[in-house]
């Protein structure tokens, strides 16, 4: 027991000692001498020194706190430098975005322009109070309400083009059902002979050609103008050679001569386009062609006059 307080009382001795040693050095007193060039007038003053290392410890603190509100106005600095540029970038969009809803507003106007007039040849009218929904949107002048008048334009062209593919369709429907091709396949031919009043090449006397005469080489595919059904198929040695007529819708016939073959029978229904025969010169002719009449009852008419309506399209 004795020992350990001996320990403790060395213990307390030692820091009586330490601490005493730090209050007499804090107590002692430093002259700071300011000497200048001329060394006429000499500044001192007498200073403590703890006086001297909380004034050093006051300075390191305003340097270090200086470095450190230095350093964070630094990276604000160039976070705010940063920002800028994007929000220049943002505004740069902007107007690039704002002319392309410009140029799309013109186009929609002349697609708009153009829908009416397509609508007006084909007898459609567009409704008024679209038109005025349309002009009440733009008149509103911002970017969002423009793209409402375009997006409202497109909805309502919907319709309207619905009912313009239902008419493309009954036209295409009307136009298989007509003779409007030509009835050689993959090529047209050379037209030797036409519709109207001529002389026959065998008897030199003047006589009604009934159709059109279309040369070319020897089994060349001969074609269908149109749908229909063949109702008659025959062999004319002193005329039309290996023949056949095919009926269509709203009256209309069509004939086939001198063909070398025929690959239709009578009864047989047939396809715009599909082959019915080869090109030939049987009969009462003078090389290899195709003789080609169509009628309308009992009526015989001009072929080109339909084979010309729809020339673009080639089976």
């Amino acid at each position: 027991m004795e020992r350990v307080l001996r320990f403790f009382s060395a213990i307390g001795d030692f820091f009586a000692k330490f601490f005493g040693a730090i209050a007499g050095f804090f107590r002692q007193q430093v002259t700071v001498m300011l000497v200048p060039h001329s060394e006429r007038n000499i500044f001192n003053f007498r200073i403590s020194a703890f006086s001297m290392v909380v004034v050093v410890f006051l300075i390191v603190c305003m340097v270090l706190t200086f470095i450190l509100y230095s350093t964070r106005f630094t990276g604000v600095s160039d976070l705010l430098t940063d920002k800028t540029q994007v929000l220049e970038q943002r505004d740069a969009d902007l107007e690039v975005i704002r002319d392309q809803i410009s140029d799309l507003l013109n186009t929609s106007r002349v697609f708009e322009e153009s829908l009416h007039s397509t609508l007006d040849s084909l007898g459609l009218e567009k409704s008024k109070d679209d038109d005025k929904s349309e002009r009440t949107a733009v008149e509103l002048g911002d970017d969002a309400a423009e793209l409402t008048a375009v997006k409202g334009l497109l909805q309502d062209s919907l319709e309207y083009f619905d009912q313009i593919a239902k008419m493309l369709q009954a036209q295409q429907s009307l136009i298989v059902e007509l003779p409007t091709i030509w009835p050689l396949r993959d090529v047209r031919g050379y037209v030797t002979s036409y519709f109207g009043p001529t002389t026959h090449p065998f008897t030199k006397h003047w006589y009604l050609h009934k159709g059109i005469d279309i040369a070319y080489s020897r089994g060349t595919k001969v074609v269908s103008t149109a749908d229909g059904k063949v109702i008659e198929k025959a062999f004319d040695a002193n005329g039309y050679g290996n023949y056949i007529v095919i009926k269509h819708k709203y009256g209309f016939y069509t004939r086939y001569a001198h063909m070398d073959k025929v690959y239709v029978k009578e009864g047989q229904n047939v396809q715009q386009g599909e082959v019915i025969g080869t090109l030939g010169s049987t009969g009462l002719s003078t090389g290899p062609h195709l003789h080609y009449e169509v009628r309308i009852g009992t009526q015989v008419v001009d072929p080109q006059r339909y084979l010309d309506f729809n020339s673009s399209k080639n089976f």
